[in-house]
């Protein structure tokens, strides 16, 4: 079955082709991005704007044509927080069916960290024990823990790293005071947070996915043999708390020269970093290790254990 998932987030409009099989990983065949930045057309009322409704639009049609011509069985198309939170969200989603043929399923930000878990903890396996996940997107930080294939305790905070970045950092390259006010932010906002993770065992893994975190990786962090062919990729706290102060004095139009920071995550790639270092402070990580999977292949994982 060859199935296209259609990734309609804050920062991008993602589509993945794969070759999926029952009892097999999925296979990616091809891929498709369109950069959005749906976050910088959001108006004071909370709406996103008409440029914004314009920028979906295109991106979503072009998607599909796309999706159309790898000759995909199904298409599982969904949408995270930007439009899950726009206060004209469901006239849009209306009007995308309309426009372009495509029903996006708004997924909630608890529906985000499951799917992500599920995808983490397939590919980790149960030898992983418990597993602590962070996942930063545009909008939204989603963080997980537990010890089954399905997280015992899941929430999503308004820390995405675009959402960040608009309310905080104001300059480019941003302001200390900004930076110093973006990370007390996340710090109050995630003290509250680990409260909900208090009654569960520590992890034995603590694992980050997302584009953000594997673009910070491939920055400061390492890598060591994996189990297969594939490096494993790890991020330690303190490596990445020395690097996002360089990041924050380094204008966004030059970020893309340094190691693993690409065109489209540079506008926001600091307040990633600040989000990402005030969660593992919180809750007292040390390091973590980069998942290759997340929330896209758990949408397909899902819909194959559906089809069984």
């Amino acid at each position: 079955m060859r199935l296209g998932v259609l990734d309609v987030g804050s920062n991008t409009v993602h589509l993945l082709v794969v070759d999926a099989h029952e009892g097999a990983p999925p296979v990616p065949m091809a891929a498709d991005k369109s950069v959005l930045r749906l976050m910088r057309y959001i108006t004071p009322e909370g709406a996103i704007n008409d440029e914004g409704v314009a920028a979906v639009l295109t991106s979503v049609q072009h998607a599909a044509d796309v999706a159309q011509q790898h000759n995909i069985d199904e298409l599982l198309p969904f949408a995270t927080s930007a439009l899950r939170d726009a206060t004209n969200g469901p006239e849009l989603l209306d009007r995308v069916e309309r426009e372009t043929g495509v029903a996006l399923q708004v997924l909630s930000g608890e529906d985000e960290a499951r799917l992500t878990f599920l995808a983490v903890r397939r590919w980790y396996g149960w030898s992983a024990g418990n597993i602590l996940l962070f996942d930063i997107g545009g909008g939204s930080l989603e963080i997980a823990a537990g010890g089954a294939e399905f997280p015992e305790v899941a929430l999503s905070l308004p820390l995405g790293a675009g959402r960040s970045t608009i309310g905080f950092l104001h300059h480019d390259p941003p302001l200390p005071e900004e930076v110093s006010a973006l990370r007390k932010h996340a710090a109050s906002v995630l003290r509250d947070a680990v409260d909900a993770f208090a009654h569960l065992p520590a992890p034995h893994h603590i694992v980050g996915s997302s584009k953000a975190i594997r673009s910070l990786a491939r920055l400061a962090g390492t890598t060591s043999d994996g189990v297969g062919a594939a490096d494993r990729l790890r991020l330690g706290r303190a490596e990445l708390d020395d690097w996002v102060p360089r990041l924050a004095r380094i204008p966004a139009e030059a970020r893309p020269a340094l190691p693993g920071i690409t065109a489209d995550r540079t506008f926001q790639i600091v307040a990633g970093g600040i989000v990402l270092g005030a969660a593992m402070a919180a809750f007292g990580a040390a390091e973590l290790e980069v998942s290759p999977w997340a929330l896209r292949e758990g949408v397909i994982l899902r819909y194959l254990d559906r089809l069984r």
